[in-house]
């Protein structure tokens, strides 16, 4: 990979998000962080933004910093290209923040709408849960 990512110019976003990735797959979530940071920076199309902003949340969630894992999440609009999966980090996150409660909500907020049926009770349920702080 990092051949590859040698191939493209200083600074590519995508080879710098994929450089990321490769960090990330292989356990060294710490070194991705920055790349992440980095990629989002230069410039990502929406659909690759998407993906990194989750990456690195997900990252910085394993490192112990759940709590910035839920700040990024809050301040980023879902994109079609990952769908719920922005619930689902950001309800990891507030579960390792300590917040269990609005892990949940977060999670059956996402699941709801899926369902076929005990859509209205479910959405009941969860707007009885807390929210994230």
């Amino acid at each position: 990979m990092n051949a590859l990512v040698a191939e493209r110019p200083a600074g590519d976003a995508a080879a710098l998000m994929e450089w990321a990735g490769a960090h990330d797959f292989v356990g060294l979530e710490a070194e991705a962080i920055p790349l992440y940071r980095e990629a989002i920076a230069a410039g990502l199309d929406p659909e690759r933004e998407a993906r990194a902003v989750l990456q690195l949340a997900s990252s910085l969630r394993n490192v112990g910093q759940p709590d910035a894992a839920v700040e990024l999440l809050q301040a980023t609009a879902g994109h079609p290209a990952v769908g719920a999966a922005r619930d689902a980090f950001l309800a990891l996150a507030l579960l390792d923040a300590g917040q269990p409660g609005a892990a949940l909500r977060v999670a059956l907020e996402a699941l709801t709408p899926t369902l076929p049926a005990y859509r209205s009770a479910l959405t009941h349920y969860a707007s009885q849960l807390p929210s994230a702080e």
